[in-house]
């Protein structure tokens, strides 16, 4: 007997515009979904997606965008919550506005977009899919804001599970690290070595499509995804 799935619909993508957002763009498109972008910059989203340029940090300006776009499209299916940040650094090295903005983008800003999306899942008994990391699980040093709030995303999704159940599903993605530009920007002594085990967002982003197709009913509440070698887990 086949197993039934769920169609993957609209899913509106925060940082859709690169990394493991633009692989779940893709993979969206592929499975005869329609993605919705939002991210700080949307330039290279390609014009046949509708994106919108947000700071998801800014909660007034996403949850507005994320109204907005679902009535553009009638609705929403899915919300999937890629966007995030990190600048590495010892506690007493980096400055409290970019400790706080990276807790407000990953964490704050996962919770903005999921109130301003909650409505129209209701209405479509739909999904959230947040990702938090391997060091949601395990913190390490020179990461205290970002361990925070990978912590923090992790926490609100059980949480918002637990509030939710039987109105929307809940998934909580826990990736170790992906072959993406995440590290570009980091000093050497930040950067993975040239024996790094690291996957591709691919992968990621198909576990996130297998999330959103489960059939109605049936939830995966959360998925850890890492190389076979990976020392951060458990």
């Amino acid at each position: 007997m086949p197993v039934p799935t769920t169609p993957i619909g609209r899913v509106l993508v925060t940082g859709g515009a690169s990394g493991l957002g633009a692989a779940v763009v893709a993979a969206v498109t592929e499975a005869g979904g329609t993605p919705i972008v939002l991210d700080l910059r949307v330039d290279a989203v390609p014009e046949s997606i509708d994106a919108v340029a947000v700071d998801v940090s800014d909660t007034d300006a996403v949850e507005q965008a994320v109204r907005q776009a679902a009535e553009r499209h009638d609705g929403l299916d899915a919300v999937v919550t890629a966007a995030g940040i990190d600048t590495p650094a010892p506690i007493d090295a980096i400055s409290s506005g970019n400790w706080e903005k990276i807790v407000a983008v990953n964490l704050i800003g996962t919770a903005s977009v999921v109130r301003a999306a909650l409505p129209a899942l209701e209405a479509t008994h739909g999904r959230v899919v947040t990702i938090s990391s391997s060091l949601a699980l395990r913190g390490v040093g020179d990461g205290t804001a970002y361990s925070a709030s990978k912590f923090g995303v992790r926490g609100f999704s059980q949480a918002l599970a637990a509030e939710t159940a039987g109105r929307i599903g809940v998934t909580n993605v826990i990736p170790a690290g992906m072959r993406t530009n995440f590290f570009a920007d980091r000093t050497e002594q930040y950067k993975p070595g040239p024996d790094a085990q690291l996957i591709e967002p691919e992968y990621v982003a198909n576990s996130i499509i297998f999330a959103l197709s489960q059939p109605a009913g049936c939830e995966i509440r959360e998925l850890s995804i890492m190389p076979a070698t990976e020392p951060s887990w458990p």
